[in-house]
């Protein structure tokens, strides 16, 4: 996993790196710019306030004897002045170089996080989306990218200029004084230790926490999708008890890593003031004492409070790094999935053809098997209808034949005019066939723009045309505005009926060398039931046309009729042929003829 997850990065950082690289020079720029003003300090104070004997590198002497020696200094204090006043602006310029290319990488690596992450999850299968919850995945697509974001703004940066403020104080410190720096350097791992013992704890914390969060994403996800259902059976105090109780576990979980935190925090503090203490304690008794210099002692004492609050923070920005590390990782675990993939063998045949199931057997993850050894054809242009109970398997061959799941090797083949449909290109295959479910997916736009979907260049006459058939156009025309009525989330505007046949209207503007209609005239009456199919069957041309229903009349005209029984064909024939003899279609003509009579 490591190792996938480094090419990730790496992938996903490209092209990016070098503005790192320049903000990484930019901060040692700034970092020697403020560092150099105590030193800067202590000349004045040791040189030319008092009468310390000067004892620099060459170049620095040279430098000192070039502008006129300490008695020109000492007579034009201005120009010290102005030494301080360009090291400021250098630390300025250098910090705003810093945080603008630190912007520009950052952002570049997030944008291109996001554009990877939405276009490979439109590429998984359709069963990883089956097996992941919706809230999770938008956690980890929003939530999990922004904590990645702050710390490579904010916290990666700072991390590298802890370590370059470290580096440069202590050559700085040794140079004044060993001893002081010794009582430094023992400090340091004190803290580093601490810290990483810390990170350990908190990032699995973390996790935890994470993981609470996408489950109550997916509780609010849940709800507002399925408000009808909640509505219609009053299960709104359910729910709230639902989601206050994962509100509460949530809640619960931060507030141990609050204590955590403040146990670290309260520690760190305690950590460098005692560290401060004996700098100031040792630095005035080697002053008093001319170990070292008054001007040595403002020096060391600047950068021990310079190094003071990052090493204090360094916890704060391991605690960051195990928060992203969480995070990359959960966004990882989504881009490691492996997408669809067509064999290298894989073409564009011609659609219009004969389908043929042979022995087909199937299975879904860890559950009894669906379909058991299925054969029989669809002759191209013809009206196939199948018919069957609750989970005898008859969406599930809509998916196969879709390719929504590719059925294993050794367990039949389903061809189109003699081809594999594994040897058959997704998308071209997909394109080809049109798909109208019994719950169908709405956009939030408007009717025009969901029926439109399917071909965005469609005139209005015959996105009119469409709906025409569909037995949908004067219930649209009813709404205000017609067809530029907005579609609630999910088509919360629309009745179930009119959801369905919107949705018909969109296959039926595509028109596909195979049309499925998946129990999608449930939600309407008989009468216009029979409206649309006689509305269809003038316009279907050579399209292959597969309903599956529940409703005889819906499927009694078709040219051939499957019926299935828990997986297996139990009997095939036109109308005439399957209710003149004994088997299934029979009794459940039978009931439902009874039934309508009653009514």
């Amino acid at each position: 996993m490591e190792k996938s997850k480094l090419k990730i990065i790496r992938l996903l950082a490209k092209g990016f790196i070098k503005f790192f690289f320049i903000s990484a020079a930019a901060t040692i720029l700034k970092v020697a710019a403020s560092f150099a003003v105590p030193q800067v300090i202590r000349f004045t104070v040791d040189h030319v306030i008092d009468d310390v004997p000067l004892s620099y590198i060459r170049p620095v002497m040279n430098m000192i004897d070039n502008i006129g020696g300490m008695e020109f200094l000492k007579e034009n204090l201005w120009i010290i002045a102005v030494l301080i006043l360009i090291l400021a602006v250098l630390t300025g310029i250098s910090d705003y170089l810093s945080r603008i290319t630190v912007a520009k990488g950052t952002e570049g690596i997030i944008k291109s996080i996001r554009d990877k992450l939405f276009e490979h999850i439109q590429r998984l299968p359709y069963s990883w989306h089956i097996k992941n919850q919706t809230g999770d995945i938008i956690q980890r697509s929003t939530s999990d990218v922004e904590v990645v974001r702050n710390f490579i703004s904010t916290q990666l940066v700072e991390m590298f200029r802890v370590v370059i403020l470290v580096i440069i104080s202590l050559i700085l410190m040794f140079s004044m004084s060993s001893q002081l720096t010794a009582a430094v350097l023992i400090f340091i791992p004190v803290v580093v230790l601490y810290s990483t013992i810390f990170y350990g704890i908190l990032s699995k914390k973390f996790l935890v926490a994470d993981e609470a969060e996408g489950q109550l994403f997916t509780t609010i996800q849940e709800n507002l999708t399925g408000v009808r259902v909640v509505r219609a059976f009053g299960r709104e105090k359910h729910e709230i008890e639902k989601f206050s109780e994962r509100n509460n576990t949530f809640s619960e979980l931060w507030v141990k890593l609050g204590y955590q935190l403040g146990y670290y925090w309260g520690i760190g503090d305690l950590v460098t003031g005692a560290l401060l203490m004996v700098i100031v304690i040792y630095g005035t008794f080697f002053a008093i004492n001319d170990v070292i210099t008054l001007g040595e002692f403002l020096a060391f004492a600047s950068y021990t409070a310079m190094i003071a609050w990052p090493l204090r923070s360094f916890g704060r920005i391991l605690s960051e790094l195990s928060k992203a590390k969480v995070s990359l990782k959960r966004i990882c675990e989504i881009l490691s999935e492996p997408e669809e993939h067509d064999s290298s063998d894989s073409g564009t045949p011609d659609i219009y053809n004969d389908i043929e199931f042979k022995n087909v057997t199937f299975k879904y993850d860890g559950e009894n098997t669906v379909l058991k050894n299925v054969s029989f054809t669809i002759k191209a242009g013809s009206t196939f209808a199948i018919l069957g109970g609750t989970g005898s398997g008859k969406t599930t061959l809509m998916y196969l034949l879709n390719r929504l799941y590719d059925l294993p090797d050794g367990m039949g083949s389903i061809t189109i005019g003699g081809v594999d449909i594994s040897n058959i290109n997704r998308e071209h295959l997909r394109k080809n066939i049109g798909m109208v479910l019994q719950e169908p997916f709405l956009f939030s736009r408007t009717i025009k723009d969901n029926i439109a979907i399917v071909e965005p260049d469609a005139s209005m006459d015959e996105i009119k045309e469409a709906a025409s058939i569909a037995q949908v156009d004067k219930s649209i025309e009813e709404f205000s505005k017609g067809y530029d009525t907005i579609v609630g989330e999910r088509g919360v505007t629309l009745s179930g009926g009119q959801k369905q046949r919107v949705a018909i209207a969109r296959i039926l503007l595509k028109k596909t060398p195979i049309m499925v209609f998946d129990d999608s005239l449930s939600a309407v009456d008989a009468d216009t039931d029979a409206k649309i199919r006689s509305s269809f069957k003038k316009r279907k041309g050579n399209s292959t046309t597969i309903l599956i229903s529940h409703r005889i009349t819906t499927l009694m005209e078709s040219d051939t009729i499957l019926v299935l029984e828990k997986g297996e064909v139990s009997d095939i024939g036109t109308h005439e042929e399957l209710i003149n003899r004994d088997g299934i279609y029979k009794d459940i003509f039978n009931a439902q003829m009874n039934l309508s009579e009653d009514i």
